[in-house]
């Protein structure tokens, strides 16, 4: 008789066999996540790299929102789907989550954690040979569309997962003063149910973007798009709508 894994719920192991070997799949794909440090690089990144089984020879890098770390659940779940398509991921922690473990970031860290990201899509194209993406759930996607913005050369298509459109309860104070800027296309992914955007209140604002864009709508999500136990079936979807989109 098989032992239960260490650190496996009781109600997965004694659960469905099926929930149990996804289970067991994803902690191994966790744990085959290479630490990732660049020092050479001001500011450094530092991450987390998944290798694909079958390399597409094409790239993401992935970071975080506001309020987590590149650990976030749902940022795990997105890049180990993504690199179950073939891409390598590389999921970096922002500047502002080096300096200090908890915490939103400052008043002006936005410049440095754009060059965080520059740096990382930098590093992750020494590795790839292919298109190099690039995208982030909430303050993270929306640096990365600022980026893209500031230069569209830094990478071929965004991922931005829960793009804060604005403050909860504050709707007129909008964050697309650069969208009409962003040259490169981009997929928004946003839930139904999220205080930082109605799915109307981003395709009004899709309207202000030249480029090409697509908005993946997930019913009855909030501003972390899944539960931990939708995370796998989310993460696959995302990745079929940005394996679709990119081309």
């Amino acid at each position: 008789m098989e032992l239960q894994p260490e650190g496996c719920p009781q109600k997965i192991y004694a659960g469905n066999a099926e929930v149990f070997r996804a289970w067991r799949l994803r902690q191994s794909m966790i744990q085959a996540a290479e630490p990732f440090l660049d020092e050479s690089s001001d500011p450094r990144v530092r991450g987390f790299l998944h290798r694909p089984q079958s390399p597409s020879g094409d790239g993401i890098v992935l970071t975080h929102g506001a309020g987590a770390n590149c650990q976030s659940p749902l940022l795990v779940a997105v890049a180990e789907a993504l690199a179950e398509s073939g891409l390598l991921v590389l999921r970096c922690d922002l500047p502002f989550r080096q300096l200090r473990a908890h915490g939103p970031p400052g008043a002006g860290s936005g410049v440095r954690d754009r060059e965080g990201l520059r740096q990382a899509v930098a590093a992750l194209r020494k590795i790839v040979p292919g298109r190099v993406f690039l995208g982030g759930h909430s303050y993270g996607g929306r640096q990365a569309s600022m980026l893209a913005a500031e230069d569209s050369a830094v990478a071929t298509a965004l991922l931005l997962l829960s793009y804060p459109l604005h403050p909860p309860r504050r709707p007129t104070q909008l964050r697309t003063a650069h969208f009409p800027q962003l040259q490169v296309p981009s997929l928004f992914v946003a839930g139904t149910r999220d205080d930082f955007a109605s799915a109307e209140e981003i395709t009004r604002a899709l309207e202000l973007i030249p480029a090409r864009t697509r908005l993946l709508v997930i019913e009855g999500a909030g501003h972390s798009l899944a539960g931990r136990r939708e995370l796998a079936e989310v993460a696959a979807g995302i990745t079929r709508a940005f394996l679709e989109f990119a081309g």
